[in-house]
C-alpha cells in the first residue's frame, strides 16, 4: 500500500519540476508564497499543517490532503492529532466530504507503513 506515497511524491516532484521549468513569473511566485506561508510564525508548522488538511478536506482536493497529512507526519504530528483534524474537517465540509475521508485514511495507512 505505501506505494502510493512513493508515486504520488514522485508524480508531484516530476510535475512541479515541470511547471517551474516553464518560468512562469506568477506560478513561480505562488509556488512561492504557498511554500512561505507554511513556515513557523505566529504560528508554529503544526498547526498550520494542520490548517492546510482542514482546509483541503473541504474544499475537496485529494491531492493536498495527501500533502498536507505527509506534511503532518513531517512536522511531527501523530495520528491521533490527524483524525482529530479530520474529524473537524469533515463536520464543517459535511457528508460530501466522506469519500476524501476515506482515501486520506488509506492515505495514512500508507504513509506510517513506510515510516
Amino acid at each position: 500500500m505505501s506505494d502510493i506515497v512513493n508515486e504520488f511524491n514522485a508524480y508531484r516532484s516530476k510535475m512541479n519540476e515541470e511547471i517551474l521549468g516553464d518560468n512562469n513569473k506568477v506560478i513561480k511566485r505562488i509556488f512561492n508564497l504557498d511554500t512561505n506561508a507554511f513556515q513557523a510564525g505566529a504560528l508554529d508548522v503544526k498547526t498550520k499543517e494542520l490548517l492546510g488538511l482542514v482546509a483541503s478536506v473541504v474544499l475537496r482536493c485529494d491531492d493536498c490532503i495527501k500533502y498536507h497529512i505527509g506534511r503532518s507526519y513531517e512536522a511531527g504530528l501523530n495520528r491521533e492529532q490527524i483524525l482529530e483534524a479530520l474529524s473537524i474537517a469533515t463536520l464543517v465540509g459535511g457528508t460530501i466530504v466522506i469519500p476524501h475521508l476515506r482515501r486520506a485514511y488509506e492515505y495514512m495507512d500508507a504513509v506510517e507503513a513506510q515510516r
